[in-house]
C-alpha cells in the first residue's frame, strides 16, 4: 500500500510529463491541465492505497480515459453548438439558444418563424427521451457538468451517465434527421 508520502513523490514525478503528453493529445493547455489534475485527483481518490508499483499504470490508464472523455464532450458539445448556432449571433460568445426568441422577434427576422419551429422541433425530441436519458443529457451539455458531478446528481455511476449521454445524443440525431434537421 502506497503511503501519502509515495503518492505525493509519484504525483510530483509525473506530473510535467503527464502535461507535455496531454497538451500534445488535446493542443489546449488549459484543458490539458484540468485533464491531468483530474486525472491525479482520482488516482489520488480511488487508487491510492495501491501499491506503489501499481500507480504509474493506473494513472496512465486514467489520464488516457480522461483525455478520451475530454474528446467525446467536445465532439457532442460541438454538434450541438453548430447546430444551434445558425440561429444565433456569431459574434456572442455566450450564445445561449433558449434566448434566441427575445432576440429574433424583436428584431422582426424573416427566418424567426423557421428558427422557431427547429428549436421547438428539437426541445420536443429532448422531451421524448426516457428520464435518464433527458436528465444525463440536460446536466451534461446544457448545464455543462462534468460525469463526476452529473452521477452525484443523479445518485448513479460515472459509467451510467456516459451511457444515458451516449443513447440520449444518439436518439436526439436520428430523430431530428428524420425530421430534415441535418447538421
Amino acid at each position: 500500500m502506497a503511503s501519502d508520502k509515495e503518492l505525493a513523490d509519484f504525483l510530483a514525478g509525473v506530473e510535467r510529463r503527464a502535461f507535455k503528453q496531454t497538451v500534445y493529445t488535446v493542443r489546449d493547455d488549459d484543458a490539458a491541465l484540468d485533464i491531468v489534475q483530474d486525472a491525479m485527483i482520482k488516482l489520488a481518490e480511488k487508487y491510492g492505497d495501491r501499491p506503489p508499483s501499481e500507480l504509474p499504470l493506473l494513472f496512465q490508464r486514467i489520464l488516457q480515459n480522461a483525455t478520451h472523455d475530454y474528446f467525446r464532450r467536445q465532439k457532442v458539445r460541438n454538434t450541438w453548438v453548430i447546430l444551434l448556432s445558425s440561429f444565433g449571433n456569431a459574434d456572442d460568445d455566450e450564445f445561449d439558444p433558449l434566448e434566441i426568441f427575445e432576440s429574433q422577434e424583436s428584431a422582426g427576422s424573416e427566418n424567426w418563424l423557421e428558427s422557431e419551429q427547429v428549436l421547438n422541433l428539437i426541445d420536443a425530441e429532448i422531451q421524448k427521451l426516457p428520464a435518464r436519458q433527458r436528465e444525463a443529457f440536460l446536466m451534461r451539455y446544457w448545464e455543462d457538468m462534468d460525469v463526476a458531478e452529473t452521477a452525484a446528481a443523479m445518485g448513479c455511476s460515472e459509467g451510467s451517465v456516459k451511457t444515458h449521454c451516449s443513447r440520449a445524443t444518439h436518439a436526439l440525431a436520428q430523430a431530428l434527421k428524420a425530421k430534415g434537421i441535418t447538421l
